[in-house]
């Protein structure tokens, strides 16, 4: 059954407004935080969610998608300054979620608060660096709720909290140290010298685990590295199936 949505955020982040109008309004700026994302600058342009119906730097962006029945899709950003340097984000996502609402309604709000810290994350230790982004799924096997205990468990993240040093030793890749930034039941982020772990654990929602990673140096060979997780994820969950 089809039913509205709107999930509100509002955020203070370290950065300034033309620092955060870049993160969020330009494909390389979203690539270290999000994903690479083509936007064409101005009203009506034609961005990945839509169209942009708000084009005013540094202050208010917005796209909007429309579909049959009177489906919508509608992402806006309104950034003020603050006194030090720093921004507040007033954050508005809503439309029509098609099926099982409370699910990804759920799934959408975790998903949000998740991307806004990482956001934080990227004004605050890498500001305006451009990044290489990889994305890597687990198998179909990790899509079920108890997956992300799983990878929680193999990173040496089971007891983690915000803070804590961790050491990323996937095999094919050079070691990494770094801090972890976030933890939950459903995500997890590390920090490292050079870059951003992701982790999601969407097994909650139907959907595998995935890793991405927001690289901020040019050494990274992108296609072994996307290599490198996915085979350990295959192997990771490949192993925890023979155990059960």
């Amino acid at each position: 059954m089809s039913k509205e949505f709107e999930i509100r955020r509002e955020v203070e982040l370290p950065g300034t407004p033309e620092q955060v109008w870049d993160a969020a309004a330009t494909g390389p700026g979203n690539a270290g935080w999000l994903w690479p994302i083509e936007i064409e600058p101005g009203v009506a342009g034609k961005a990945e969610f839509g169209t942009v119906t708000a084009w005013d730097p540094p202050r208010h962006f917005a796209v909007r998608a429309e579909g049959e029945d009177g489906w919508f899709n509608s992402l806006e950003w309104i950034i003020e300054a603050r006194a030090g340097g720093s921004a507040v984000v007033r954050y508005v996502h809503s439309g029509i979620f098609v099926d099982d609402w409370d699910s990804q309604y759920d799934s959408a709000g975790r998903h949000t608060d998740f991307y806004l810290h990482t956001l934080g994350q990227y004004l605050r230790y890498f500001p305006g660096q451009l990044a290489t982004y990889l994305s890597v799924d687990g198998p179909a096997s990790s899509a079920t709720p108890e997956a992300f205990a799983t990878v929680r468990r193999a990173l040496g993240l089971t007891d983690a909290t915000p803070g804590d040093p961790v050491r990323l030793s996937i095999p094919s890749t050079d070691q990494m140290d770094g801090v972890v930034d976030y933890v939950t039941d459903h995500f997890a982020g590390i920090r490292t010298d050079d870059g951003l772990v992701r982790v999601f654990g969407r097994g909650a929602w139907g959907a595998p685990v995935t890793v991405v990673y927001h690289v901020f140096n040019d050494r990274i060979d992108q296609h072994k590295t996307e290599q490198a997780w996915r085979g350990w994820l295959d192997e990771l969950f490949q192993a925890d199936a023979q155990r059960s």
